[in-house]
């Protein structure tokens, strides 16, 4: 970054892990993670942000705006008192109202996640159409946005690495296996049996969810991917118009820029 810029920085902290993107207008310049570990402490997280910015030259001063989306309470302060002593700024925290022509339509629009808003804001300014954005992280979620700009409604599954761990954790003989969809469904070993029964069952369960959507608003939606396992169903490809990992940071980015 140039000794005269100015840049915003997005935060999406999820439950596996903490997402960081630095923006220049649309252009994403810096992505970085950081293990969302809830038994750390603040220290933790600084170290990890300042090694970061030393690593890749970047100066504290450049941001001049920072956008926080957390799912994780306990670490959502954490990063309040990392953004105002780094920067020395506060944060836009992202809710259910932030985005004033998105409307959530649930019965406790404060029981939906930021990052699923930051999603359908995304979705919603790129297409402006019925579309359902399936995040494939933690959890795995949908989320249908109206052409009119109303998120319809969410649905959560567990997601695909946390369906291979309770397999693991709860059976003797089962080992944990990598998530790497297998040419078969015969599952012809421990480990190729469940990456048959999760992978290949998972692309029927998208799929179906995402007929069943399109069924309730009458055929006209469109579906985008996001999330860190978005790719790894290479078979669902031709469900999306798009597949983008970085949609959750786009989201945060139009809420910042809106602000």
């Amino acid at each position: 970054m140039t000794k005269n810029s100015a840049h915003l920085l997005v935060i999406d902290v999820g439950n596996t892990d903490a997402t960081f993107g630095i923006f220049d207008g649309e252009n994403l310049l810096h992505n970085f993670r950081i293990k969302s570990l809830k038994d750390e402490n603040y220290v933790y997280f600084e170290y990890r942000f300042r090694q970061y910015f030393l690593e890749n030259n970047l100066r504290f001063a450049d941001i001049t705006k920072v956008v926080l989306s957390s799912v994780v309470p306990p670490l959502t302060p954490v990063f309040k008192s990392l953004i105002q002593n780094l920067f020395g700024l506060d944060p836009i925290v992202v809710n259910a109202y932030i985005f004033p022509t998105l409307t959530v339509s649930i019965d406790n629009p404060d029981e939906i996640g930021s990052d699923l808003v930051a999603n359908a804001v995304a979705a919603y300014t790129k297409y402006g159409r019925n579309c359902v954005v399936v995040d494939f992280g933690t959890a795995l979620t949908f989320t249908v946005v109206s052409a009119e700009g109303k998120v319809l409604g969410v649905s959560i599954a567990p997601g695909l690495r946390t369906a291979v761990k309770a397999l693991f954790s709860n059976t003797a003989q089962l080992p944990e296996v990598p998530l790497e969809l297998p040419t078969s469904v015969l599952g012809k070993n421990s480990v190729h049996a469940i990456q048959s029964g999760i992978l290949w069952g998972y692309e029927g369960l998208v799929k179906n969810m995402i007929h069943k959507v399109r069924v309730e608003l009458g055929g006209d939606c469109i579906a985008i991917a996001t999330g860190g396992l978005s790719s790894i169903i290479s078979t669902l490809k031709d469900e999306f118009v798009e597949v983008n990992r970085e949609l959750t940071l786009e989201g945060l980015r139009i809420i910042g820029e809106s602000r």
